[in-house]
């Protein structure tokens, strides 16, 4: 499957390297960057399935575009690196490799082993895998996935074979609406689980639905993980600091135009557009219930 996709997107040459090499100034094949302002694409997956269920379905990929989106990450020459080890790079100052980018998978649906495991294992392509433990088919399983996901000897099949486990909370909600106390047991009981069944917690997290804001960062902090992902549609910089790097996402209608230049880190912002005005009419909605409940807490 991937040698003929490879065949198609030759790695380190071709006609995809050179369309990158010529990307305009400003952008990723332009003049050189400080570490301060390259951008990274780290890209946001959700499941890679044939027949995804209907709550999934505009977030998927299907298998063979999947393959063919890392034969592509093959051919512009890009280094993938974990969430952890980009971000330890960002923190000790240490250069990036060319072309770096990040292959991220949130929630831990099943066909991420049964699909993409081999294609990152053929190409050996690290990436970091999500998990939402309540999700998670098992002994701590608590319900409400909206389609089949990983078991607790897939995950630890994806982290022998070399891909960073991280968290994603235990039962998903929307972060910032929680009140301090079921934060915490979120955040740690996630990390605990993931430590119990892989012999060391987490170090990187993504938040569910990209939602955060400063208390909920400074949670995350608290709990013990060393970095944290949010949506936003843009690339990566080291300025958006540890615990609110952004990503951008992969979806079912992802073709390969716009896959290349998410790879390029260009002309990103029409392509987003829609998700972008979503994100802030979601923020009016969610700061004005966190009002609501702090006013009625303090009549109480």
């Amino acid at each position: 499957m991937s040698g003929d996709l490879l065949s198609r997107y030759p790695p380190g040459g071709g006609a995809l390297r050179e369309r990158a090499a010529r990307a305009p100034a400003g952008e990723a094949g332009g003049r050189a960057r400080g570490p301060e302002d390259q951008p990274v694409p780290i890209l946001m997956y959700h499941a890679v399935t044939r027949s995804p269920a209907a709550a999934t379905r505009a977030l998927s990929v299907t298998p063979d575009a999947f393959a063919e989106q890392m034969a592509m990450v093959m051919a512009y020459g890009c280094t993938p690196l974990t969430t952890a080890q980009l971000a330890t790079r960002w923190r000790t100052g240490r250069p990036l490799p060319p072309r770096p980018v990040l292959i991220t998978f949130d929630d831990g649906y099943e066909g991420v082993h049964r699909h993409a495991l081999p294609v990152l294992a053929e190409l050996a392509l690290p990436a970091t895998v999500f998990v939402t433990t309540g999700w998670l088919r098992g002994l701590h399983e608590a319900g409400g996935a909206p389609d089949r996901m990983l078991d607790w000897g897939q995950v630890r099949e994806l982290a022998a074979a070399g891909v960073e486990i991280g968290g994603h909370s235990h039962t998903h909600p929307q972060l910032d609406q929680l009140t301090p106390g079921r934060l915490a047991t979120e955040l740690a009981y996630c990390r605990e689980l993931v430590g119990a069944e892989l012999g060391a917690p987490p170090a990187s997290f993504a938040y569910p639905f990209g939602y955060s804001d400063r208390r909920v960062r400074q949670a995350v902090r608290a709990a013990g993980y060393a970095q944290s992902l949010a949506v936003g549609n843009v690339p990566a910089r080291r300025a958006q600091g540890p615990y609110a790097l952004r990503r951008v996402t992969v979806r079912r209608s992802t073709g390969p135009e716009l896959f290349g230049r998410l790879l390029e880190c260009r002309a990103l912002t029409r392509a987003y557009a829609p998700d972008r005005a979503l994100t802030r009419g979601y923020a009016v909605v969610r700061r004005a219930r966190q009002a609501r409940r702090k006013a009625i807490r303090s009549r109480g």
